[in-house]
């Protein structure tokens, strides 16, 4: 039985699609024959050959502006939206070391690119009837971390929550809406972040990785996901392979939310 995912020529644009979860879904997404367009500050030394690279900093309206008017001038309209832009600088400290600068930038990553991307390019799936949005939000939604992310979890849950207001509003139009909440991903970033972790603490990386999942009240399957594991799911999703699938949000976390 083949699990082709009938994605040959449809076009999807991602945002943030040059580094961590953003590349494995670019890469995932043209390996399964789709044309791709994705964004970035600055454009990778590698790139994945077809896809198309656009210079842009969605975390600004012009950004976003720019990056979704060359798409559309481009193809004329897209099949799959997938809002992978994301992210936390704020530092740790808690409630008090929040500023209101941080507070913003943490929502201009995480919410309102997402926002602003969805309203430049679902007109045009309105229009032709189809398509399907993915808003990648994160368990932090749910499982924030007080020392570190409570703005990323505050912008990350408004994502959600929004995510699940446009699906009602558009599903019945043609176009599917969905999110995805991974829990830890071992991406570039998080890497980084464990071996800052792993030397405050005196210890190797796998220590580092020890600390975080005690953060996060352990992490079941023993270890953060890879990338590629939450791409597969995202193009799965993406695909009409999974064309009754709208409105609600699938977690991949290694079973680190013990809740329902």
């Amino acid at each position: 039985m083949s699990f082709d995912l009938h994605l040959n020529g449809l076009r999807a644009v991602v945002t943030g699609g040059t580094q961590g979860l953003g590349a494995a879904v670019v890469k995932t997404l043209a390996q399964a024959g789709a044309r791709v367009a994705t964004s970035a500050r600055s454009l990778p030394l590698q790139s994945v050959e077809g896809v198309t690279y656009v210079a842009a900093d969605l975390s600004t309206a012009e950004g976003t502006r720019h990056f979704s008017q060359t798409v559309l001038k481009d193809w004329g309209g897209v099949d799959i939206l997938i809002n992978a832009l994301g992210g936390s600088k704020t530092p740790g400290g808690g409630f008090a070391a929040i500023s209101d600068e941080h507070w913003f930038a943490e929502f201009n990553l995480n919410l309102m690119p997402a926002v602003r991307m969805d309203r430049a390019l679902l007109p045009n799936m309105l229009a032709q009837g189809s398509g399907v949005i993915i808003h990648v939000s994160s368990i932090q939604r749910v499982l924030p971390l007080p020392e570190s992310t409570t703005a990323y979890a505050a912008a990350k849950a408004a994502l959600t929550t929004y995510s699940k207001s446009l699906a009602r509003e558009v599903t019945s139009k043609g176009v599917r809406v969905l999110s995805v909440a991974p829990g830890w991903i071992e991406t570039e970033a998080s890497v980084a972040f464990t071996q800052r972790t792993a030397a405050h603490a005196g210890t190797d990386y796998e220590g580092g990785k020890k600390i975080i999942m005690d953060w996060l009240g352990g992490i079941p399957v023993g270890r953060p996901a890879k990338p590629q594991e939450v791409a597969d799911l995202i193009a799965f999703l993406a695909s009409p392979r999974s064309a009754s699938i709208t409105g609600t949000e699938y977690r991949i976390d290694g079973g680190t939310v013990p809740t329902v």
